[in-house]
């Protein structure tokens, strides 16, 4: 234990040091045949002629989804996805780990949701945590988004290590969850598979119900590429394989510049969070009495939220008829990228 544990913290040093190449750069994308299958939804599946990309549609009768052939402990996990364009509300889009199929009353999870607006309005992303099924314990954070997702595909992507959890939009972490004693059983520990679907979630996802799917406007359809599926990859999802099984594989992902957390990517994730974060549950005494331990709450920053853990300051806004982030003048945005 002690001299993988020497081993990783070496890597690291020696992949800061020298400089890793951004995933970006060196993406290591795989086909669909690949890596993943068909998990739902019959023809509503449509995958390319070349097979490097997918497309999930949900109309009046099913929704679709595709999952990865193998499950995995801990790994980056990415996408590269396009939205559905127009009316919206009620959709939800989604990218995401889940080990729910196996351990039904103790599942672990990782979300990147997708939630759908009406028309003139913009999409929300949510990111969950789930460990040991600590669904009444949800860790969600939601968040608007710098460009119109409809408009373009964009990178989608989870980092998963027995350390801590990160989630990146394109090449930026917009949340880092690190692995605290405190946390006990909710942080992720079980071998998960990779998901994608698209489904009805009139229910919940707009405005907490309050706006159904029209299916007027179906199909709504989601694209899929550019996927990455890298990490220890396991024969039997109920056992959890030991630290040694996945040590390699662990040491090799350490290395990588996605996994380390410099100062730089720190900054941007910080003004991603300061810009577009719309509820993190790390402010919310509404639904939990205690912090959640892996929280790092300032005072200066719990004067932006509500005390039911939505901003003060982050509005979601109407999308402006010209192209490129909704409702942002164009020289603004462009700055917003400079800086991201």
């Amino acid at each position: 234990m002690s001299h993988f544990l020497l081993a990783m913290a070496m890597a690291v040093v020696a992949a800061a040091t020298t400089g890793a190449a951004s995933y970006a750069d060196d993406p290591q994308t795989i086909s669909f045949e690949e890596g993943y299958s068909h998990l739902f939804g019959g023809d509503n599946l449509i995958k390319s002629r070349d097979g490097r990309s997918a497309r999930l549609k949900l109309d009046r009768y099913s929704g679709s989804g595709f999952i990865s052939t193998d499950a995995y402990e801990n790994g980056f996990f990415s996408a590269s996805i396009k939205l559905p364009r127009g009316y919206t509300a009620g959709v939800v889009v989604a990218f995401y780990l889940s080990n729910g199929d196996t351990f039904e009353h103790n599942h672990d999870e990782l979300d990147f949701e997708f939630l759908g607006e009406r028309k003139g309005k913009e999409w929300r992303v949510q990111t969950n945590v789930y460990g040991n099924g600590s669904t009444s314990r949800g860790r969600e954070e939601r968040y608007l988004l710098p460009f119109d997702p409809s408009e373009e595909p964009h990178n989608y992507s989870i980092l998963w290590t027995s350390n801590n959890i990160m989630f990146y939009i394109d090449d930026i972490p917009i949340r880092e969850v690190i692995r605290n004693d405190a946390m006990g059983g909710d942080f992720p520990s079980k071998p998960m598979y990779v998901y994608a679907t698209i489904w009805d979630g009139s229910a919940w996802a707009t405005e907490g119900g309050k706006y159904k799917v029209n299916y007027k406007y179906a199909p709504f359809v989601s694209e899929f590429s550019d996927f990455i599926l890298r990490g220890c990859r396991v024969s039997n999802i109920r056992q959890v394989p030991s630290i040694e099984d996945c040590a390699e594989s662990e040491v090799d992902l350490m290395t990588e510049e996605f996994a380390i957390m410099t100062a730089r990517k720190r900054n941007a994730m910080r003004r991603f969070r300061e810009r577009y974060m719309t509820y993190t549950v790390c402010y919310d005494t509404v639904r939990y009495s205690a912090i959640f331990p892996e929280c790092d709450n300032s005072i200066i920053e719990k004067e932006k939220f509500w005390e039911w853990g939505e901003s003060k300051v982050v509005m979601p806004r109407r999308r402006s008829k010209r192209k490129g982030r909704p409702g942002v003048s164009t020289g603004l945005r462009r700055q917003g990228q400079a800086e991201m």
